[in-house]
């Protein structure tokens, strides 16, 4: 039985030195997941879009008294740790570009883009994590795959005489590295997920700060009357602008109003 021994034993050694990389690998991208998770975290304490209470305020104001609101006091009046919330910024400088009278297109574009730069930080580092929970199990069911043919090429080599306990620890330790990859992979998943619905929760935050900060544009114009236009006679104004073949009038043509910050 000794020599059917030593090939086993040197079959087992394979097997170690052919797992030992696919675990080294899988060990790799553990502690990557890891670090990444940690960066996220820290991100996202420090820099995620928040709705604070004096922000919920400052839009409240808006709303009812835009001419009060001055988002210069509001960088202001924020410490170090709020300059840092980006939705400071969307909503200041979107009331800022409101109050100035700019090209309502070009607000609404601005703020689409400074909201989604505002996401851009968390979306690598949420990938990351994605690509760690899809590979992780394909990577220990590989390990397995090439153990179990180093298993089962030795057991041919030695005629089948290996016994089956000598046979049992090598697809043991052919199995080791699908455990290693789903222990990996399911709190991954599950970490990913949560993420993005916490992005998700996010987005839809800014996106209905924006509208409302966008729907109060007319008040402006309520309140300051030099931008308004002069009162014109509307009987003379539709026959100005009836189409004499149709005879039908015109659409209005003022400044359309927002439906969606983003869209």
């Amino acid at each position: 039985m000794l020599p059917a021994t030593e090939p086993f034993g040197s079959l087992l050694s394979r097997l170690f030195d052919m797992g030992g990389p696919v675990m080294m690998v899988l060990v790799a991208i553990a502690v990557a997941g890891a670090i990444t998770f940690l960066y996220l975290m820290l991100m996202g304490t420090l820099y995620a879009p928040r709705l604070t209470a004096r922000l919920k305020k400052i839009v409240t104001i808006w709303q009812q008294s835009p001419a009060t609101v001055r988002p210069a006091d509001l960088r202001r009046q924020v410490g170090a740790v709020g300059r840092l919330n980006p939705m400071l910024h969307l909503i200041a400088d979107t009331i800022e570009a409101c109050q100035h009278q700019q090209d309502s297109g070009r607000v609404r574009s601005t703020a689409a883009r400074d909201a989604q730069q505002a996401l851009e930080p968390f979306e690598a580092p949420l990938k990351i994590i994605e690509v760690i929970a899809a590979l992780a199990p394909l990577l220990g069911l590989l390990g397995t795959v090439m153990g179990m043919m180093e298993a089962f090429s030795a057991m041919a080599a030695t005629e089948g005489r290996a016994n089956a306990a000598q046979l049992s620890g090598g697809i043991y330790e052919a199995l080791t590295t699908t455990a290693a990859g789903l222990i990996i992979a399911i709190p991954f998943a599950a970490l990913a997920a949560w993420i993005e619905f916490r992005l998700r929760r996010i987005h839809k935050t800014i996106d209905g700060t924006l509208v409302t900060v966008l729907n109060a544009t007319n008040h402006v114009d309520a309140d300051r009357p030099e931008l308004q236009t002069p009162a014109v006679d509307t009987t003379a104004e539709v026959r100005a602008h009836r189409n004499p073949e149709t005879a039908q009038d015109y659409p209005d043509h003022g400044r359309p109003r927002f439906a969606h910050a983003t869209g």
